[in-house]
């Protein structure tokens, strides 16, 4: 079982095993001038993207998919341009068919946000959810996050 996350504790990018860099887009801002809240699903669709479609790592078998079900964002500090941020990730939970991800942004040692996304893997064809494989699970050990006690799906 995974110990509860607390909505106030703040994340540590250390312990998110899954790291990129990116830019604030001047795009990305608001008419107050910081980042707009939408950006930042965004912002975490490409830390997860980035990830899942690199065919190195065994994430998307062939004629699999995984589509977003749940983004929950905390947002914790204002985000201005020019700006770059540290992108986080790291594997939360497994479901029978889903993934679960804690996603942090950073920007100058801070964690700007945090998030929680629900995935799950479905058959390109049918559009149904598929369960997890074994072998897709262990191509996510590498990726699980730091200092949680993620409970291994039983195949």
């Amino acid at each position: 079982m995974n110990a509860p996350t607390r909505l106030d504790s703040t994340p540590q990018l250390e312990d998110f095993p899954y790291r990129l860099s990116d830019n604030v887009r001047f795009a990305d801002l608001d008419p107050n001038q910081h980042v707009n809240n939408a950006v930042y699903a965004t912002y975490f669709e490409t830390g997860r993207v980035t990830l899942m479609k690199d065919r190195a790592y065994g994430l998307m078998p062939e004629g699999l998919a995984w589509i977003m079900v749940r983004l929950d964002i905390h947002f914790r500090a204002e985000l201005r341009w020019p700006n770059r941020i540290e992108l986080g990730l790291g594997v939360a939970r497994f479901g029978r068919t889903s993934v679960t991800f804690d996603q942090v942004v950073f920007s100058e040692g801070k964690c700007i946000a945090s998030a929680q996304a629900v995935t799950v893997l479905i058959d390109e064809k049918t559009r149904k959810p598929t369960p997890l494989t074994a072998e897709i699970v262990k191509n996510f050990q590498p990726w699980i996050r730091r200092g949680l006690d993620v409970a291994q799906p039983k195949f």
